[in-house]
């Protein structure tokens, strides 16, 4: 069963810290490249991170470069995204995605 939950959204202050986490089934999460995207109220989803298999291989968008840092446990089926330095334009949803598939999301947002 394909199964992507994400956890560790919430409130915080600009300036703060906040990790994400996704968890996937095994069948859905071994192999793959992993990433996160975000959906600010408004706008459509964007692109912020991707990791490869190998946890080497990374990819951040212009806009989160040097602030946001994506990582993977294959043995947790894990990903997360560490995201410091945190701005009020970071207030989106924030999704996990595999391959085809998408998690429901999960709420950062970030106050003034």
């Amino acid at each position: 069963q394909v199964q992507l939950v994400e956890s560790g959204g919430g409130l915080v202050q600009a300036g703060g810290s906040l990790r994400l986490s996704c968890t996937a089934s095994r069948r859905t999460f071994s192999g793959n490249r992993m990433h996160w995207f975000r959906r600010a109220p408004g706008k459509e989803r964007e692109f912020v991170a991707s990791i490869g298999w190998d946890g080497i291989s990374t990819n951040y968008a212009d806009s989160v470069k040097g602030r946001f840092t994506i990582s993977r446990d294959n043995a947790k089926n894990t990903v997360y995204l560490q995201m410091s330095s945190l701005k009020p334009e970071d207030t989106a949803v924030y999704y996990c995605k595999a391959a085809a598939y998408w998690g429901q999301g999960t709420q950062v947002t970030v106050s003034s």
